[in-house]
C-alpha cells in the first residue's frame, strides 16, 4: 500500500469525487481528467488557486483547486494526525476511497515500530464496506462506487467478483484483514477481522471438493483465534456473530466429513452447541437474519450429530455403493433383502440413515437426504396399489440454495404426516410446520412454531421435538 510518487516533498489527497484536474489554472480550462476521493497527486507548483500537480496513475500533468485536496508531506510527525483523520474516515459511509488514502498515508509516514493493528482494521472495514456498496449499487450510484474501487486498487487493494443469481457480488480479499489478526492484540479487532474473514457469502462457489473443505477448515480456526480470554471482553453483539459464524462453519465441515466417510459427530455437535449458545436478547434487526440463516445452516446438517445406527422394525433402510460418487438407498422387509428391495433408488446426496421413520402401518417412510451442505430434502416412500413409490420433497420449489424440511410425526388412522419446512426464498426466509396428506403429498394444514397446526400439539414425534433447530 504504497503512493505511486515516491520520496515526495508533498502530495496531494484529493478529498471530493468529480473533482477536475485542468489543463490550465482556470475553470475555463480543458478538463484532462476527472479525479475521485483519495487519488494522490504529486505537487509540482502552485498558481493562484490552483495546484501544479501530476497524476501518476493516470499519467497526465495538471492543475487542480486547493480546496479540492488535503496536503500532507508524509513525514513521521504527521502520523498522528493521518491516524485521526483516518478514525474520523473509517465510519463514514461513502468516503471509503478517501479513508483508504489516509491509511497508506498514515502507514508510509509513521515508524515501523509503531504501526499496530488499528489502521489495518480500519482499512479493511472500509474496503469491505466499499465491496458491499459496490456489489448494490446501481446506475450512477455504481459508477462512483466503481471509480472508488479503482482508487482503492491503486493503493493495493484488491477485489474478487464472484457470480450469485444472476448477479456480481464483490469481496475485499481481506489482506489487511490477516495483518489484523498477526499484529492486534484487541479483541474487538481480532473479531472483525475473523468475521470478515470467513463470511459465506464471499466463498469462491468454483472451488473444487477438495479445495472447499480445505477452506472451511481455515476458517474455522480463524475464527478459533478467538480465544476464551478474548472472547470474554467482547460486547454481547459481537458474541453472537461469532457464534453465528462457527455454527455455519462447523455445519458445512460436519456435511463434508460425513460425505468423506468421516465421523461428523463432533463437528456437527459444535454447530448446535454454537447455535444454542446465542443470546437472543442481543441480536438486532440484521443480526436476526444471519441467525435464521445459521439456523437452517445447521438445520440442514443436523443428522450429523445423530449416531448412524441400523434401522429396525418391519421397514428397514440399507444402503449399497452405486456408480462412482453414489449412494443407493434401499427399502426392505422380512421378505424383500437386498437382492429384490421394495424400492431402490441412488443419489449423489448423502443420506442420513439414522433419520429413517416408518409410519405405524407400515405403508410409508421418511429419510433425509442432504444433497448439498445447506440444502436437505426429505424422501416418501408410499406403498401404492402397484408398489412402493419414491418422492422427493424439496424445502421450497426455489433453486437449491438455503433450506431443510423434516419429518417431525405420523398421524395414525388419517394417513397424515406432519412436516416441519424453512427455507430462503425469493420472497424471504420463510419457515412452517406443515400436514401433509400422504395420498396427495399436498400441504392440507400449515402454521408456525409459535402458532402450530392443532395436529402437532398431540403427534408430533417426541425424538423430532428434542432435536430440530426448527422450533427455536
Amino acid at each position: 500500500m504504497m503512493f505511486a510518487a515516491a520520496a515526495l516533498a508533498a502530495v496531494a489527497i484529493v478529498a471530493q469525487d468529480q473533482s477536475a484536474l485542468r489543463a490550465a489554472p482556470r475553470d475555463s480550462a480543458a478538463q484532462h481528467a476527472v479525479l475521485t476521493q483519495g487519488d494522490t497527486l504529486e505537487i509540482r507548483g502552485q498558481r493562484m488557486d490552483y495546484l501544479q500537480v501530476y497524476d501518476h496513475r493516470r499519467e497526465r500533468a495538471g492543475f487542480v483547486r486547493a480546496s479540492q485536496v488535503r496536503l500532507t508531506t508524509l513525514a513521521p510527525e504527521e502520523a498522528p494526525a493521518l491516524l485521526a483523520v483516518l478514525r474520523f474516515l473509517r465510519d463514514a459511509p461513502g468516503s471509503e476511497a478517501l479513508g483508504i488514502a489516509y491509511a497508506a498515508a498514515y502507514l508510509k509516514a509513521a515508524p515501523a515500530d509503531a504501526i499496530t493493528g488499528e489502521p489495518f482494521d480500519a482499512l479493511g472495514g472500509m474496503a469491505e464496506r466499499l465491496a458491499r456498496r459496490a456489489s448494490a449499487a446501481q446506475g450512477k450510484t455504481a459508477e462512483m462506487a466503481a471509480a472508488q474501487m479503482e482508487v482503492a486498487a491503486s493503493y493495493g487493494v484488491n477485489f474478487k467478483g464472484y457470480e450469485h443469481e444472476g448477479a456480481i457480488r464483490l469481496c475485499y480479499d481481506g489482506e489487511a484483514f490477516r495483518r489484523v489478526l498477526a499484529l492486534a492484540t484487541d479483541a474487538p479487532q481480532r473479531a472483525r477481522a475473523a468475521l470478515a474473514l470467513t463470511r459465506h457469502d464471499c466463498v469462491d462457489p468454483a472451488l473444487s471438493p477438495i479445495e472447499r473443505p480445505l477452506l472451511d477448515q481455515w476458517r474455522a480456526e480463524v475464527l478459533d483465534r478467538i480465544d476464551n480470554a478474548q472472547f470474554a471482553q467482547l460486547p454481547e453483539q459481537t458474541k453472537n456473530r461469532l457464534r453465528l459464524r462457527r455454527a455455519g462453519v462447523w455445519s458445512q465441515i460436519a456435511f463434508q466429513q460425513a460425505r468423506k466417510g468421516s465421523s461428523p459427530q463432533a463437528a456437527a455437535q459444535r454447530a448446535l452447541t454454537e447455535l444454542a449458545a446465542v443470546n437472543k436478547t442481543e441480536l438486532s434487526d440484521s443480526d436476526q437474519v444471519d441467525y435464521t440463516e445459521a439456523a437452517m445452516r445447521v438445520g440442514a446438517s443436523r443428522w450429523a450429530a445423530v449416531p448412524a445406527v441400523p434401522t429396525t422394525g418391519a421397514l428397514e433402510i440399507k444402503t449399497e455403493p452405486g456408480a462412482p460418487g453414489e449412494t443407493c438407498v434401499l427399502l426392505t422387509d422380512a421378505r424383500h433383502a437386498n437382492a429384490q428391495p421394495l424400492a431402490r433408488r441412488c443419489t449423489y446426496g448423502t443420506v442420513w440413515a439414522a433419520s429413517a421413520s416408518a409410519s405405524p402401518n407400515g405403508r410409508a417412510l421418511a429419510l433425509a437426504v442432504q444433497p448439498l451442505a445447506t440444502w436437505r430434502e426429505l424422501w416418501v416412500f408410499r406403498r401404492q396399489a402397484d408398489g412402493w413409490s419414491i418422492d422427493v420433497v424439496p424445502p421450497a420449489a426455489s433453486n437449491p440454495d438455503l433450506g431443510y424440511i423434516e419429518f417431525s410425526g405420523w398421524v395414525p388412522g388419517n394417513d397424515k404426516m406432519l412436516l416441519a419446512r424453512e427455507a430462503r426464498t425469493e420472497r424471504g426466509d420463510r419457515r412452517t410446520l406443515e400436514v401433509v396428506s400422504l395420498a396427495s403429498l399436498a400441504t392440507e394444514h400449515q402454521g408456525s412454531a409459535a402458532s402450530p397446526p392443532l395436529l402437532f400439539g398431540k403427534w408430533q414425534d417426541p425424538a423430532w421435538k428434542r432435536q430440530t433447530v426448527a422450533l427455536r
